[in-house]
């Protein structure tokens, strides 16, 4: 147990590095640059980070076991393989990417044009950063992190909670501590006019979230979802330029009070319509089915398949897996692989998860991996299968591919 909580703590740590976590994560450092010359204010925002952080990650561990124990077959992730999650967080970017612009500002006193309260607001603030770092963090498993959560989601309620709050514990640690300890932030860069800059910059990357959520969209629940975020995220931006002028006409002391309701309308019609038009159905097509030689996986073609005298390579991935989609680009997809594939005759099979799947969270669940990626390795003679890295390399695969396929029956 010990071993798995300090595997889930560094693995925390270094999940703060993955590039699903980086749109958040920019907002926190932009808050700990703004605030470093106010050990006060910054200390504020350091809790407030820490406390959302936590009882999200609690709230989601909590949710996940319940389900477990339910007879629901869902691990890390799980939350990513609803559609109308995905809608909702892409929107959610969408409204980060235009407040970081300067098109409004939220849950803060505007004082003047151009410049904000930093002393109202903070702690709320940072709580929600927190909460949304944890819950778009789920699609990336860094290392140390896999074994931890597949420790914990065979093990008793209580211990898996502690697991989880070993991992919410390192997640949180780094921005934590260097609000807590004001001596630390003299490694950072001073705040100056630079970070008007910085923060405007720091939308983009919120687009590029909210861009990869709109695709991942597309895989799970077809064009009808496509089209119906869309549109809702056109209407939101509408909405958030209103809001931003309402607050402007607001700070001049003229008639804002129209403008504001409109907002709210816009609002409610945006949110409102999503669950019941934001629903699983037919996925685009993309490049997987595309590839002839690849597989649909299901555990009874394995079965079909298994000691017949070829191995057969499994790839457990989903669409909103962000590792997944870079081992597919820098391993999966490379000549070499595609050289020792045919070479070995090796089956390929892939078992997407991006829609819920319980048959891939119970294997899963039996080789001890408690997210995404998962890649197994039959060899040809029907022997126990390898589990490979969750980070791929080329030859970590031919050489996996190679032994699989020089035992024979």
């Amino acid at each position: 147990m010990l071993t798995a909580m300090l595997a889930a703590f560094l693995g925390g740590i270094i999940l703060n590095l993955m590039p699903c976590v980086f749109p958040v994560i920019s907002l926190k450092a932009l808050g700990l640059l703004r605030h470093q010359s106010q050990a006060a204010s910054a200390r504020r925002e350091g809790l407030g980070f820490l406390l959302g952080v936590l009882v999200t990650m609690m709230a989601l561990a909590g949710i996940l076991l319940a389900a477990r124990a339910g007879g629901a077959a869902v691990g890390w992730g799980f939350q990513l393989q609803s559609p109308l999650v995905i809608a909702l967080l892409s929107l959610v970017m969408l409204a980060a990417a235009l407040n970081l612009l300067g098109v409004f500002e939220v849950g803060l006193t505007v004082q003047r044009v151009g410049a904000i309260d930093i002393q109202r607001g903070a702690f709320l603030r940072s709580a929600l950063t927190g909460a949304l770092a944890i819950i778009v963090a789920t699609p990336c498993a860094a290392p140390f992190m896999a074994s931890a959560i597949g420790y914990a989601l065979v093990q008793p309620p209580a211990v898996a909670l502690v697991i989880f709050f070993a991992l919410a514990l390192g997640f949180a640690a780094p921005f934590t501590l260097l609000s807590l300890f004001p001596p630390l932030a003299r490694f950072l860069p001073r705040p100056g006019v630079w970070m008007d800059i910085l923060k405007r910059g720091l939308a983009f990357p919120m687009l590029g979230a909210w861009a990869w959520l709109v695709w991942i969209l597309a895989q799970q629940a077809g064009s009808s979802a496509l089209a119906v975020v869309l549109a809702a995220s056109v209407v939101l931006a509408f909405a958030g330029w209103l809001y931003g002028m309402a607050q402007q006409r607001r700070f001049a002391g003229k008639g804002h009070k129209a403008l504001f309701s409109v907002t709210a309308i816009l609002l409610i019609a945006v949110i409102a319509p999503l669950p019941g038009l934001i629903k699983p159905g037919a996925a685009l097509q993309g490049d997987m089915q595309a590839q002839v030689s690849k597989q649909t996986w299901t555990p009874q073609a394995v079965a079909a398949q298994r000691g017949h005298g070829k191995a057969i390579f499994v790839d457990f991935t989903a669409s909103w897996c962000i590792t997944c989609q870079v081992n597919e680009k820098t391993s999966l997809s490379t000549q070499a692989v595609k050289t020792a594939l045919a070479k070995t005759g090796t089956l390929y099979m892939v078992a997407d998860s991006t829609k819920f799947n319980p048959d891939v969270d119970d294997v899963m669940s039996e080789f001890g991996q408690g997210g995404l990626p998962m890649y197994l390795v039959y060899p040809a003679d029907g022997g126990p299968p390898k589990v490979l890295p969750q980070v791929l390399t080329p030859g970590i695969v031919v050489d996996a591919l190679n032994q699989a396929a020089a035992k024979k029956t």
